[in-house]
């Protein structure tokens, strides 16, 4: 399947078996994993054997969703992925948001520009009812984009997991559904008519 989603600025494909190198550089800088395992690096080894084959397999297990690549569309760099995958315990028509970036590409916008393309992927293409994201609820950047795309607060919890640096004040969970998105889109729309 050529899978393919293009924004202003990105490019979001399925990964493939080539593509381990690219996670690996990902998740080696301590910086990127800060809010997810305190910093520790995802040894190569994990990368290659149990990192990427998830990811190639939930391309079948789940036909239209994943983790998605994401490359700049003027010169090709790898930015990092974009995820949009149903959870386990949650409805079919609902799905987890997810992104990581590398440190080169913060600060630009493209984690916005690349969550905003699949809510609409995921609502108008998939015809989810819901979509949300998680995250530590110190992960300040990650919050703001959440609430650029339009998700709101839901809940903050507790989750038992290793403690980490700012453990301690939880996670946090952000939601939109398809008819909020709807309205955004269409004042989105409105605004950039004006």
């Amino acid at each position: 399947m050529d899978f393919r989603l293009e924004t202003e600025r990105l490019t979001l494909r399925q990964f493939t078996r080539d593509d381990s190198e690219l996670l690996v550089e990902l998740d080696s800088d301590p910086e990127v994993m800060r809010y997810l395992t305190g910093g520790r690096i995802t040894p190569r080894i994990r990368v290659e054997t149990a990192v990427a084959p998830a990811i190639i397999r939930d391309y079948t297990r789940h036909p239209g969703f994943g983790a998605f690549a994401a490359h700049t569309r003027d010169d090709g760099e790898f930015v990092g992925w974009f995820m949009l995958l149903p959870d386990v315990d949650s409805p079919p028509d609902e799905a987890e948001l997810g992104y990581r970036l590398r440190r080169a590409a913060w600060g630009r916008g493209l984690g916005t520009e690349g969550s905003r393309e699949l809510l609409r992927y995921g609502f108008e293409e998939l015809g989810l009812r819901r979509v949300f994201a998680e995250t530590m609820a110190v992960n300040t950047p990650s919050r703001r984009v959440m609430e650029k795309v339009g998700m709101r607060f839901e809940v903050s919890y507790f989750p038992p997991f290793a403690p980490i640096p700012g453990f301690e004040h939880g996670e946090v969970r952000y939601a939109i559904d398809r008819e909020e998105w709807r309205t955004a889109s269409q004042r989105k729309n409105l605004q950039g008519l004006s």
